[in-house]
């Protein structure tokens, strides 16, 4: 197998040639938005850019790159555009910077919405140019630029400017472009369309000429454009050489065919086009298919393309087609080729007369067809109306080869699509693990197309929805698995023995080299099916290592995933392998395949079960381990073996391979995704449609659902009738209750419903609809009964004042259907979630919630705040790994609740042994449930009903106030809650407080009811289903924890009516639709009534490793963020409470309205400034420290020196003057930034008590989602700006400080951004140096925005600010009683050296002076060359492995330790071995 070439990186350019480049120097006299006096516009300008950079330089991605980041399209192109300036070199320009756009991901459309007058001129003049001559005015590869253009326009619908445009293309006219036959063939098919094309024809006659000429063109555009490519597509020669631009051109025509095919509005009337121009035949037997290295990508996107047009669906209605309906089609198209042959073609009666399934194979199919004549074949073609009538006396235009193939390929049996799912190994091959056109590198550029399907906004069918994403996750999960491969297989070193064997010279932590492989099992095939049901195997490995390495072995869990691996080196022994070289070639990698644990074997080879048993100690170090093997990847393997006599691959393993098991569930939710094509999803009918994207998205909102809710139960929502009367501004309240004191809540409120459905009304009866009674909410408090005399009995409150927005998402949450929360940072998502969960809770006691979060840091915030509301807790369980991360006493895992609820029947029981004995009953009543039950009835019941009827109103007289406690039976029981028990002022009173004790004692009851089944089940397990089936009522898990065990929940009956889902913007698509369908339907209909998704798709998305999927297909694109785009009505919270309003506005603009909590104004912590610093934030430029800004050790490994001793010396400034070090957080862009700083906080400052260290130091990624009060953030690029250019990432370094955000960039580089100039505006508007106070002590109580009363001191660079925190620190020492101790236990010449540096520190007066002695905070010049290179793979390193001070005192001297350098720190020595130094970055981010 050829290994493919590696791919180039694009390089960005620097600050220092962007502003040497000649588009720079034309930027800032024409359009460049800091420029204040800019030339006037020129069209010559346009010209030359767009002959001299972009057509000289082939379209160079770095050209087009400078040119877009230059703001080029938003300030100078499409600002000037008029058709009277129209040329070709503006259209491509324009053209350019949109594809430029797209690439890099960043909002394309915006520019065009402001000012949208010149774009129908604009797009005309695209589709002239797309079908002009190629070998005219615009060449090919300025042609393929258009196509891409116009593959975004098409993908881009949602937007209304391009919609309008579009839709000309793509709607029923279209069918222009048909032969006649086959027009009336279609129309004959359905009716209703006869009426529309009679309709078409008339409004054409009614058209000027020149309109209809164009409308004609609009509408023939695509069959034209279809032809043009057919021409290009025959112009390729089978084996001279031909140009890319030719090949390119093809692809990226096939690209645009396959995303108007699955989209369902391109899709309509496109997909008969299609058909009758023959598109897939004609590239079926192109050249461009037989070239091997040239066509390999185009053959793949022809078989995507193939796929999509006979796809299982109904254009027309858009309905999926079942088995039954395709088989209809098949027959119903074979048996009229058979009538045509019967009546017309005699030498076909063979034919006409065999059965269908005799006939409908390729092979029969060329058997019948082949002998006929070129004409004889057009003229069946003409037929079936798939060619036009050959005229008499003449031969047909077209080739044999075409003519037959095209009769073939229409009529061949099709294997349905879920069959071939089916059949296909769900683990990947050295085949795909490897073809870049599937699974791209890392160094993916955005520049040509894929053989990769796209998640966009809508899809065909729930079919087309899942198998997209099935391949999608299946070829990430492939990525991620090729990494692991060639880093274990590496670090291995397989080279050839002498004796051409394979000899090991490495060893890796994941990966054994194989002792013995054998099959020990091949079972028979199920009925119907071809492949074996299970194929197990036993490989048996020497673990001959480290006891803690033996131990994650010999830890293999049932259905982990290893790998089986062949490999056959062909390189000597010692040979030095390059990361840089194809690996594939290196290692001789032949064969890889899947394989899942069964378990170990024990001595006597029997598998050693899972479970609470201590596992055997085995002896020796050799160990074998039963595998099941992938039936469909043996059946095919053993296939090809016999077949083509290839060699058994299962006889040739040498190495098994094992992951980590956070990213080892790919195959279980693989499976899954499969099993949901098998069974008939039953998604509710409300979500179908929104969930493919089509109709009304607003159909699922609660106000047009059938089943609204009128009145609701608000329970603890409101904290007054002021807090309600001011949730519902707009609204008339009344409330039932005139009596002030007797307004209190809980609330019950009744809202106005209007049914959702009903006939359209004239706009006036619409009008009186909004009148009075409609904003009328009536209002009826009501008193909660009381539930016993103790404290505890009293629920828990909700404390929180919740904002108008926040009360309407609480309200919708409650209301059955679609709701979704955008809660931008800081606004009390989590606190919205817990009210609507506790309100569901107690209006619908009888329903299950499911809670599903990304993390479960977010899980168990949402279980605390759950545990603080009015919620039994033995209704509540969590499900997954994470409950042991739970910071409470209780324990919520399905083993914790079992635990809990043997506990509390066993408290319960003894209450009732003390109930028994207070009442004076004989016998032992608390025996078990079941006895207690009994008691209840004969005993308790029996007493309270002759109470009751003693104390009941009798008549006319009211009862005496003193019977009620007289006649009380549980005196005794009660004696132990606070006395008295009855307060004796009214009669109402004292019996809703002996009713309140009476609910007490039956709550025991109840639920010791509930607990009799733990008495019959006796095994843990058992207990735990039952918990889940039927106990519990509020369940949670991770989205990744419902992908793993749907199978089991479905299995066991799982039920669930609502689901809640936290942090949804954060969940990649399909983790999102899988908890929808956690259980079975229920006569063919799901129970599901309310989804609740609450997050914020202007933060960060799922985490996609491989820029190719997350790039081109949009795999990032999370379910909340597509449904916003569809237009799915939100809930948008509108007030934030965790920062100061001037940090919130550096992010506040990315959403609708956002304001401030009136706590951020009033309360004292965000009205004070920051002592010691003048500014509550600052963006500090950081040039180049010793001529180095970023540097790349490793791919996207990317580091800043300077920057990263600038941060460390802020926060030790701030740590001098008192601040707490945990308030202080350090968040940095990439993970080589974050390795760095940590490691220089080793060496500066983590083990001296007088600083310590810092709450985190991690990056934006993964510090969303949590705040601090100062945040440090370095953002490390200066050459390009890299990742923080998607602004969703900005948003999130800009929200997660509360009271402080201090950002260290190259202003120089970032100021210059078009998509960062909001928060970057106001950045700038302070000064880019750092202003300290440094005789400001912390806490201060100068007020935020004061002039201070101190000096301010300006720090100039870091350098500066370096030696300023070392004066600082010795002066400290200096000055407490602390030193002096220190003094005592210092060495003498240390002491000296010490002095000695801080009395030269203070004559100092240059920058290179300081620089000279100063080595103890920044490093030395000799020193340095190495950090560049090496990336910190350590991070939290011990004192004497970095090299720092074994003094905790004292700031470390690099001059006294190892000439190594923070950042480079040098690994431990065990990690010297060959095999370690390599050690791989964790993330490339």
């Amino acid at each position: 197998m050829a290994a493919p070439a590696q791919p180039k990186k694009i390089v960005a350019p620097t600050v220092s040639q962007i502003n040497a480049e000649f588009v720079t120097q034309l930027a800032c006299k024409y359009w460049a938005p800091h420029i204040k006096k800019k030339s006037p516009f020129d069209i010559k300008v346009i010209e030359d850019i767009y002959e001299k950079e972009i057509v000289k330089s082939r379209f160079a991605i770095r050209k087009i790159m400078l040119l877009e980041f230059s703001q080029y399209l938003e300030n100078y192109l499409w600002m000037n555009y008029s058709p009277e300036v129209s040329s070709k070199a503006y259209l491509m320009s324009i053209c350019c910077m949109v594809n430029e756009k797209f690439r890099e991901n960043v909002p394309a459309w915006e520019i065009f919405k402001k000012k949208p007058d010149h774009f129908p001129f604009f797009f005309k003049h695209i589709l002239k140019a797309a079908l002009a001559e190629t070998d005219g005015e615009f060449s090919l590869h300025e042609q393929t630029v258009l196509l891409l253009f116009l593959d975004h326009c098409f993908n881009s619908l949602e937007v209304d400017l391009i919609r309008s445009q579009v839709q000309q293309l793509i709607s029923l006219p279209m069918w222009m472009g048909l032969q006649l036959a086959r027009l009336e063939l279609e129309l004959k098919k359905t009716p209703k369309l006869r009426k529309f094309w009679n309709l078409i024809k008339k409004n054409d006659e009614k058209m000027d000429p020149e309109a209809r000429e164009q409308a004609y063109q609009e509408r023939r555009f695509l069959s034209q454009l279809i032809q043009k490519f057919i021409s290009v597509l025959k112009s390729v020669p089978l084996s001279e050489p031909v140009t890319m631009d030719k090949v390119h051109y093809c692809e990226r025509f096939i690209e645009l065919m396959i995303d108007l095919e699955a989209l369902l509005p391109t899709r309509r009337w496109f997909n008969t086009i299609l058909d009758d121009s023959h598109l897939l035949v004609h590239c079926y037997l192109s050249n461009l298919v037989r070239r091997e290295e040239d066509g390999h990508l185009f053959s793949q996107l022809l078989e995507m393309l193939k796929f999509y047009t006979g796809f299982e669906i109904n254009d027309q209605t858009g309905n999926a087609l079942t088995e039954n309906e395709m088989t209809t089609i098949h027959y119903d198209r074979i048996t009229s080729l058979q009538r045509a042959a019967f009546a017309h073609f005699p030498e076909l009666y063979d034919f006409a007369l065999s059965n269908v399934a005799e006939v409908d194979t390729r092979e029969s199919l060329v058997k019948f067809f082949g002998p006929l004549s070129s004409n004889t074949l057009h003229q069946v073609a003409s037929y079936l109306c798939l060619l036009p009538t050959l005229p008499k006396n003449e031969d047909t235009t077209f080739d044999k080869e075409f003519l037959l193939e095209l009769l073939v390929s229409r009529h061949e049996r099709r294997i349905s699509q879920i069959q071939q799912l089916n059949q296909m190994p769900l683990y990947p091959t050295e085949k795909i693990i490897w073809d870049e056109n599937i699974v791209p590198t890392e160094y993916y550029s955005g520049e040509g197309c894929l053989a990769l399907p796209k998640l966009n906004l809508q899809f065909l069918t729930l079919h087309d929805y899942l198998l997209r994403n099935f391949n999608l996750f299946r070829l990430e999960s492939t990525y991620e698995i090729r990494q692991d491969i060639e880093d274990s297989v590496s670090r291995m070193k397989p080279w050839q023995s002498e004796y051409g064997g394979v000899v090991f010279g490495g060893w890796a932590r994941m990966a054994q080299p194989i002792v013995a492989f054998t099959v020990v099992e091949v079972a028979k095939p199920n009925i119907g099916e071809n492949w074996p049901t299970r194929v197990r195997a036993d490989v048996t490995i020497n673990l001959n290592v480290r006891d803690h390495i033996k131990d994650e072995w010999e830890g293999l869990r049932k259905h982990d995933v290893c790998f089986l691996i062949t490999v056959r080196p062909t390189k000597p022994y010692g040979t030095k392998f390059d990361r840089r070289r194809p690996f594939i070639e290196q290692v001789g990698l032949v064969y890889v395949r899947g394989c899942e644990i069964q378990g170990m074997l024990d001595d006597k080879g029997r598998v050693i079960e899972d479970g609470p048993e201590p596992r055997p100690n085995l002896r020796g170090e050799s160990r074998t381990f039963r595998v099941f093997l992938d039936p469909n990847q043996y059946q095919q393997d053993m296939t090809n073996t016999i077949q083509n006599g290839a060699e058994d691959v299962y006889e040739t393993f040498n190495i098994i391979m094992r992951r980590k098991p956070k990213e080892n569930n790919f195959k279980a939710v693989l499976e899954t995704i499969r099993n949901l094509m098998n069974t008939d999803c039953v998604v509710p009918d409300w979500l179908h449609d929104i969930i493919l994207g089509y109709g009304d998205p607003s159909s699922a909102h609660y106000s047009k659902m059938p089943n609204q809710i009128a009145t609701l139960d608000f329970n603890d929502t409101f904290l007054s009738i002021e807090h309600l009367k001011a949730s519902f501004p707009g609204h008339n309240v009344k409330v039932t209750v005139e009596d002030p004191a007797l307004q209190i809540p809980p609330f019950r409120i009744t809202f106005p419903v209007r049914s959702g459905k009903g006939k359209k009304r004239k706009e006036a009866d619409v009008e009186d609809e909004d009148t009075e009674e409609a904003k009328t909410l009536i209002v009826e408090p009501h008193v909660i009964p009381n539930r016993g005399p103790y404290p505890y009995n009293q629920p828990k409150r909700n404390t929180i004042q919740f904002t108008h927005t926040q009360i309407e998402a609480i309200r919708a949450g409650m209301q059955p259907g679609l709701t979704m929360v955008v809660g931008p940072p800081g606004t009390g998502k989590t606190d919205v979630a817990v009210q609507i969960i506790s309100n569901i809770y107690h209006n619908f006691p009888e329903q299950r919630t499911l809670i599903v979060t990304h993390s479960n840091q977010a899980l168990n915030q949402l279980f605390e705040k759950i545990m603080a509301l009015d919620i039994d807790e033995r209704h509540l369980l969590r499900l997954g790994h994470g409950e042991e991360e739970l910071e409470t006493e209780k324990d919520f895992s399905r083993y914790g609740r079992v635990n809990y609820v043997l506990a509390r029947r066993i408290e319960l029981l003894e209450e009732v042994k003390r109930l028994q004995k207070s009442l004076g009953v004989p016998g032992d009543a608390s025996y078990t449930c079941e006895t207690a039950g009994y008691f209840f009835l004969y005993q308790v019941m029996s007493r309270w009903e002759e109470y009751i009827s003693k104390v009941k109103n009798k008549g006319s007289t009211l009862p005496d106030v003193t019977e009620v406690s007289t006649f009380f039976p549980f005196h005794e029981y009660f004696a132990n809650a606070p006395q008295p028990i009855f307060k004796g002022r009214s009669y109402e009173e004292d019996m809703e407080i002996a009713e309140g004790c009476f609910r007490h004692i039956k709550k025991i009851f109840t639920q010791l009811e509930e607990f009799r089944a733990s008495e019959l089940l006796r095994s843990g397990l058992d207990r735990s289903k039952y918990l889940l089936v039927k106990e519990a009522k509020i369940i949670a898990m991770t989205c990744t924890h419902a992908a793993l065990k749907r199978h089991d929940l479905v299995k066991l009956g799982f039920k669930y009516d609502n689901i809640l889902m936290e942090e949804a913007a954060q969940i990649l698509e399909i983790e999102t639709f899988i908890p929808l369908l956690l259980q079975n339907p229920q006569d063919g209909f799901s129970r599901l009534k309310r989804w609740i998704m609450i997050g914020d798709h202007h933060q960060l998305p799922p985490v996609i490793k491989n820029m190719a999927f997350q790039k081109y297909s949009n795999m990032e694109q999370s379910l909340f963020t597509r449904f916003v785009r569809v237009g799915v009505p939100t809930v948008d919270l509108d007030a934030q409470g965790r920062a100061r309003a001037s940090l919130c506005n550096l992010y506040n603009w990315r959403y609708k309205n956002l304001g401030n909590l009136p706590h951020v104004q009033l309360l004292p912590e965000f009205s004070t400034a920051n002592a010691g610093l003048l500014y509550d934030f600052q963006l500090i430029n950081v040039e180049d420290f010793q001529g180095v800004g970023e540097s790349e050790p490793n791919p996207y490994f990317y580091q800043n020196l300077g920057e990263a001793e600038y941060v460390v010396a802020l926060f030790m400034y701030m740590c001098l003057l008192g601040y707490p070090a945990d308030k202080i957080s350090i968040l940095t862009t990439y993970n080589g930034q974050k390795h760095l700083i940590r490691d220089i906080i080793n060496r500066r400052c983590g083990n001296n008590p007088l600083i310590g260290r810092p709450n985190k130091v991690t990056t934006v990624d993964r510090f969303q989602g949590q705040q601090n009060d100062y945040i440090l953030l370095s953002l490390v690029r200066t050459r390009a700006v890299g990742h923080l250019r998607d602004v969703r990432r900005l948003v999130v370094a800009m929200s997660r400080a509360r009271l402080g955000l201090y950002i260290f960039a190259r202003v120089s580089l970032f100021q210059n951004c078009f998509e960062l100039t909001p928060a970057f505006s106001q950045l700038t508007a302070r000064p880019l140096h750092l202003h300290i106070i440094p005789t400001e002590p912390f806490p201060t109580a100068r007020k935020n925005g004061e002039r201070p009363s101190h000096e301010v001191q300006i720090i100039k660079n870091m350098p500066q600010m370096a030696n300023f925190v070392y004066n600082m620190y010795m002066h400290l020492i200096q000055t407490t009683h602390h030193y002096h101790q220190t003094l005592l236990q210092l060495p003498p010449a240390m002491v000296e050296e010490g002095e000695e540096v801080q009395n030269q520190e203070t004559e100092l007066e240059t920058e290179e002076e300081a620089m000279t002695i100063q080595a103890d905070i920044i490093p030395s010049p000799t020193d340095t060359s190495c950090s560049q290179e090496t990336p910190a793979f350590q991070t939290d390193t011990t004192p004497s492995e970095t090299g720092a001070s074994s003094n905790p005192e004292a700031i470390p001297a690099l001059s006294e330790t190892t000439p190594t350098v923070a950042g480079a720190v040098s690994a431990p020595a065990e990690a010297n071995t060959p095999q370690d130094a390599t050690s791989a970055p964790e993330e490339t981010k």
